[in-house]
């Protein structure tokens, strides 16, 4: 038995806005973060599942994820990096200390 392609889509479409609202409504540079993050699997899961309609047989789908994977993981280190470098300057990781950075 397997899952229809639809809920596939229908999960991906629930992790992107739930990523969107997350990243729109947080202040917290952490849970924004983590609301991209969301965004980014929602991407991957959209990539597997047009893979499994258009090429059934094939992987190009999946390799797509397995790259998205890969880039996602290198921005997850780099954006914690920032994030610790801007906790270490500023002491918050809040978005609102340091709106008024200067250069």
């Amino acid at each position: 038995m397997t899952i229809p392609v639809e809920y596939f889509f229908v999960l991906s479409a629930l992790l992107f806005f739930i990523g969107v609202f997350g990243f729109i409504t947080r202040r917290n540079l952490i849970a924004m973060l983590i609301s991209v993050e969301l965004i980014l699997n929602a991407v991957d899961i959209n990539f597997a599942a047009f893979n499994r309609i258009l090429y059934p047989g094939e992987f190009e789908g999946f390799f797509f994820t397995l790259f998205s994977i890969g880039v996602s993981a290198a921005e997850s280190a780099v954006a914690v990096a920032i994030i610790l470098n801007v906790y270490r300057h500023f002491k918050s990781d809040q978005v609102n200390s340091i709106e008024n950075m200067k250069l």
